[in-house]
């Protein structure tokens, strides 16, 4: 069906629905004092769970890509996740932010590397709508993030401190530095910093290296010295940033961020560009194979151990989501049929399995028989994930981040 073919008439019309369909679901996240509370199943508050710092950041990215295309309401939802950034976010004694506030107001303690990445991807993308305080944000955001969590020497980024930045845990994590790829690609293009561009490379350069030492599975989990700790959390393999094993849907998230940085660093080099390009499809390929329809049915399994074989089976939707985006840029890097082939396939599971037709945005957590599940990701969170899997792939400048790539002309996106 030309609906899930990238780049017919009725694609881009089924990622319009999606798009529309998903900012118009997040509009009940924002809390009084501007954290973002965790949406329910029918887009309902959660008020009773903490409002934390990467979703709001989150939704103020999402909805400065919504002012953009010219969502309405997005211009207030993001001041008012701003706010929540500025305020009760923000640790005006310690500096950075809180990783959230739970409900009875007290803070979640530590500072983490994953939120504050967040904040940079915030701030970025809310300074090119001219947001009131994105561009001081944005500064204050990688002044903190270089003073606290980014290790020169190593090239990697540190993963969780106290809250008062006094002592740094042991752990080491990848997850925490895949996102800081991005935020870094997204300050470089917005900012027109090619340090943040270099140091991206750089976390690339070492991620490449232990996939391709663990057959392009790629750890997770390190102690302080960057030593792999391929068991950890084997007795909780289905923790949500802390799996057990391979996480294929961070494979095929490596490979779209790879691509990217590929794509605007040498971008006039095709020599260079392939040996990241090359090894992003080795990464993708790896995670299709051993996760997509692994157990008899479609969807991708959220871990395998170290040989391939799935270990938790659930469908998560942020894996699908990934999937959907890497497919489309290796599609327009490489012009293989194979990846548009993919991403059709991947579109039609979306739509059949995935998209909530009844209440909007899509479920976050299904079985291995691809039936609603809510252990890991009830409810819906935030819409991250989702709504760049509609923009994304219509991002025809492979090389630039997708709200830059938004502020440079929407119109093909609508």
């Amino acid at each position: 069906m030309n609906k899930y073919k990238i780049d017919t008439v009725e694609n881009k019309e089924f990622a319009a629905f999606l798009r529309n369909d998903l900012l118009s679901f997040g509009h009940g996240f924002s809390s009084p004092e501007g954290g973002a509370y965790y949406l329910g199943d029918d887009g309902t508050p959660w008020r009773d769970r903490p409002r934390e710092t990467w979703i709001t950041c989150r939704m103020a990215h999402v909805y400065s890509m919504g002012e953009m295309l010219g969502h309405k309401g997005s211009r207030e939802l993001v001041d008012s996740a701003l706010k929540g950034l500025f305020g009760e976010l923000h640790d005006d004694d310690n500096g950075g932010w809180y990783a959230g506030i739970n409900a009875d107001g007290s803070i979640i303690p530590g500072k983490q590397c994953y939120a504050h990445a967040f904040v940079i991807l915030a701030a970025s993308s809310a300074s090119l709508i001219g947001a009131s305080g994105a561009d001081e944000l944005l500064s204050e955001a990688l002044d903190t993030y270089d003073r606290f969590f980014w290790n020169e020497e190593e090239g990697l980024a540190a993963d969780t401190w106290n809250t008062e930045f006094t002592e740094l845990s042991d752990y080491r994590g990848l997850n925490a530095n895949m996102h800081t790829v991005e935020a870094f690609l997204a300050a470089a293009d917005v900012l027109h910093d090619e340090t943040y561009r270099i140091r991206a490379g750089r976390i690339i350069d070492r991620v490449l290296k232990w996939a391709e030492e663990n057959n392009w599975r790629i750890p997770e989990h390190f102690t302080k010295d960057w030593q792999a700790d391929l068991m950890l959390n084997q007795d909780k393999p289905d923790d949500p940033f802390k799996p057990f094993g391979a996480t294929p849907g961070h494979g095929i998230e490596w490979a779209r961020l790879i691509s990217q940085y590929a794509m605007s660093a040498f971008a006039d080099d095709k020599e260079k560009s392939a040996a990241y390009t090359d090894p992003a499809q080795r990464l993708y390929e790896r995670a299709i194979e051993d996760a997509w329809n692994a157990d008899g049915a479609p969807g991708i399994c959220y871990t395998t151990d170290w040989d391939g074989r799935p270990v938790v089976h659930d469908r998560m939707h942020w894996t699908l989501a990934e999937a959907i985006n890497t497919s489309a840029v290796l599609y327009r890097v490489t012009g293989l049929g194979r990846y548009a082939e993919d991403y059709a396939m991947f579109m039609e599971y979306l739509d059949e399995k995935v998209l909530d037709h009844k209440n909007g945005s899509w479920f976050h957590q299904m079985d291995r028989n691809n039936r609603l599940k809510g252990t890991v990701w009830p409810g819906k969170s935030d819409l991250y994930h989702a709504v760049q899997a509609t923009l994304i792939p219509y991002n025809e400048d492979t090389g630039l981040s997708i709200a830059p790539a938004l502020s440079s002309g929407a119109d093909r996106y609508l």
